[in-house]
């Protein structure tokens, strides 16, 4: 399958959308309920380091990243996400797509990257150890499906070699 991976752009949310509900609906990729609507992605993700993987007309999966927090000593750890259709799946799109974004992060100064995925999602923390991923942890029985059902997230966190520490409300530490 050839594709490649681009900046996303507001004309293809329909396609993500559809991704992001298709991941929902697994029950294993996210806790999330809803696909929120495109003004509320947006502002919730950062405008830097969205990408798609596209093939033809067709997206095929889609990565971007969410601030960890709002406070500035955080401003360098991000939260990734991943979603491949499933129709893409071990094509390697889920690994291009998170190279570039672990790619253009470092170029935004982002030091540690982070993700939270339910612990059933093994493809999910493969692909993550794959492109530099370390487990930190687990929180147990942390998330409710709306079947009721509990699930316990791992902590994945990838700390960037190329840049050089946190910055403090806008100015580099140095360590």
């Amino acid at each position: 399958m050839s594709f490649t991976i681009e900046e996303m752009k507001p004309s293809d949310w329909p396609q993500v959308a559809a991704i992001y509900l298709a991941g929902i609906k697994t029950g294993l990729a996210t806790f999330q309920r809803d696909v929120p609507s495109w003004e509320k992605w947006d502002r919730d993700h950062f405008d830097t380091c969205r990408f798609v993987a596209r093939s033809g007309d067709t997206i095929l999966g889609w990565a971007a990243l969410t601030p960890a927090s709002d406070r500035c000593a955080y401003a360098g750890v991000a939260e990734v996400s991943v979603y491949v259709s499933a129709a893409a799946k071990g094509q390697g799109v889920g690994t291009s797509l998170l190279t570039a974004l672990v790619q253009q992060s470092e170029e935004n100064s982002i030091w540690t990257l982070q993700a939270g995925i339910i612990k059933e999602n093994a493809a999910s923390r493969e692909l993550h150890k794959k492109c530099g991923f370390r487990e930190i942890g687990m929180r147990e029985r942390i998330g409710q499906m709306p079947d009721g059902q509990w699930h316990d997230v791992v902590l994945m966190e990838r700390r960037s070699k190329l840049v050089g520490g946190p910055l403090l409300c806008g100015k580099e530490r140095v360590l």
